[in-house]
């Protein structure tokens, strides 16, 4: 098979040509039918990751997967109901199954896990594994392009999770405002879940591009606004303008870089908070006295697990998630990789192969 994958950091991947990987016991063979391509695997190219997830190297990335079943482990149980040739999208975070968190349902979250692409390979390849446990059934999905599920699994559950955790911290709804910073591969989901899950709250995009803010109005923001060399106060002008309000309630930085949390933390009303799923930057640094007097909250959102996943694909089904797909090819993967680093990708790409 041909696989792309990771020989030296800070240097193109290789796609060669390897062996077909047998499945293990309790494996399952996928042929691979599509792969969503994140701004993340750049970042793991270019080492962003080397401490917090190291790997060995050579390895094949690619975190979302949709592909059909090639082939069966031998002690995959019939009562998962899986079949060869049936349409699975991989959960991607692998729990050891063992601690609190993996009790919880929240296995991305393990500490002894493992996320697929990041360590076990990944779907930069035209075959791949993954346990049978954590493979999904789409057959039932309406619109069953592998193209559209695959993103589902990083690209749609993370804002999902994210947005979540702001409604559940009791800071959407009638009468308040959430903002979706960076529409990217995250963003363009994001403001559909403000939308779906804000319960009427006004739902604004952020973005440095008329491009990327275009994708947001389409998904639904009631207003955008573009931040690109725009202070706090110029921003809060605008919001004024906009709103009738220079703060707002709730932030989804789905962009993660020191300029956007900085701007969402300015932003914040008293009693707000700010949600952040994006990891361009390395640190996060917060005004202590206004958050602690206004008592606003910060939240760290990671991925999201399989009951987050299951909602996810049940929106889809329902066809309440509209996609941007950017479809690209193997061959071409190291050019997409260099465009998803300067953020030039308007929506999420995604290679497809035959």
């Amino acid at each position: 098979m041909l696989a792309a994958r990771i020989h030296e950091f800070n240097q193109p991947l290789q796609i060669e040509d390897v062996p077909i990987p047998e499945p293990g016991p309790n494996q399952v063979l996928l042929k691979v039918a599509a792969t969503g391509m994140c701004r993340s695997d750049y970042q793991l190219l270019d080492g962003y990751f080397r401490d917090g997830l190291p790997v060995e190297l050579p390895f094949i990335p690619g975190h979302e997967v949709c592909g059909y079943i090639a082939g069966l482990g031998a002690e995959v149980p019939s009562a998962s109901g899986l079949s060869e040739g049936d349409l699975v999208v991989v959960n991607p975070n692998w729990g050891d199954g063992t601690c609190r968190q993996c009790h919880e349902g929240n296995e991305q979250l393990c500490s002894n896990g493992q996320l697929v692409g990041f360590g076990p390979n990944g779907g930069f390849a035209e075959y791949m594994l993954a346990p049978y446990d954590h493979v999904i059934s789409v057959a039932d999905q309406p619109d069953v392009t592998p193209a559209y599920l695959a993103p589902l699994t990083d690209a749609g559950i993370t804002p999902y999770r994210g947005m979540k955790k702001l409604r559940d911290a009791g800071k959407l709804g009638a009468g308040r405002t959430v903002v979706v910073t960076g529409i990217g591969g995250l963003g363009s989901y994001g403001v559909q879940y403000a939308k779906l899950l804000g319960g009427g709250a006004t739902v604004l995009g952020f973005a440095r591009s008329d491009e990327k803010l275009a994708v947001a109005t389409e998904n639904g923001a009631d207003h955008t606004v573009n931040v690109r060399d725009k202070s706090a106060d110029a921003v809060q002008d605008e919001l004024e303008e906009l709103t009738g309000r220079r703060t707002v309630d709730a932030v989804l930085d789905c962009a993660g870089s020191p300029e956007s949390l900085g701007l969402g933390a300015s932003i914040l009303a008293t009693e707000g908070a700010l949600a952040q799923v994006g990891l361009m930057g390395q640190r996060v640094e917060l005004p202590l006295f206004p958050f602690v007097s206004g008592e606003k909250s910060y939240f760290g959102s990671f991925w999201g697990n399989h009951n987050d996943l299951i909602e996810v694909l049940t929106l889809a089904r329902q066809g309440a998630i509209k996609h941007h797909i950017v479809p690209t090819r193997l061959a071409d993967v190291n050019d997409t990789l260099e465009a998803l680093g300067r953020g030039d990708i308007v929506g999420r790409a995604v290679i497809v192969f035959d």
